[in-house]
């Protein structure tokens, strides 16, 4: 596993995940989060809570909050130079999240076992939890990963 970058993070993000709903720019209706690589290797990004992407009244969509903790761990991945896909995720709703109010969401690995990572991340707003995850990754195998490389349009550079 690579030392975590910003430019490795762009980079990967770039070549296998460049129309991502999540974090791809500029993307019609995407929630457009930027990811920061933080000096422990996890990332973190903000996000504004637009009424455009409200479940109940006045609060942000579970789908959505589910994307926004699935999509920062897998730019977390990406800060270290690795490609994997969704495994296992498990959200954790202990708070509604407020429309208007902006949020942060942060992610780190917290195992990496070879073709396995398990990763956590974390949704506050206002400083307080309201959300959590758990999930596993899977890293991509090298068919699969030059299929995604193929399908985003992109040229890997080696």
């Amino acid at each position: 596993m690579s030392d975590p970058t910003q430019e490795r993070l762009e980079q990967t993000r770039s070549n296998y995940h460049a129309r991502c709903l999540v974090c791809a720019r500029p993307h019609d209706n995407a929630l457009a989060l930027e990811f920061e690589v933080c000096p422990d290797g996890s990332v973190r990004s903000g996000f504004p809570c637009e009424e455009s992407f409200e479940g109940y009244n006045g609060l942000l969509h579970g789908g959505v909050i589910s994307s926004i903790v699935d999509g920062a761990m897998t730019n977390c991945l990406f800060a270290h130079g690795i490609v994997a896909v969704t495994a296992d995720l498990n959200v954790r709703f202990r708070h509604p999240v407020e429309l208007l109010v902006p949020l942060e969401v942060t992610a780190k690995i917290t195992l990496n076992t070879g073709p396995l990572y398990h990763l956590e991340a974390r949704l506050t707003q206002c400083g307080v939890l309201k959300a959590k995850a758990a999930a596993k990754f899977m890293k991509a195998p090298a068919p699969l990963a030059k299929q995604i490389e193929e399908d985003s349009g992109q040229k890997r550079e080696e």
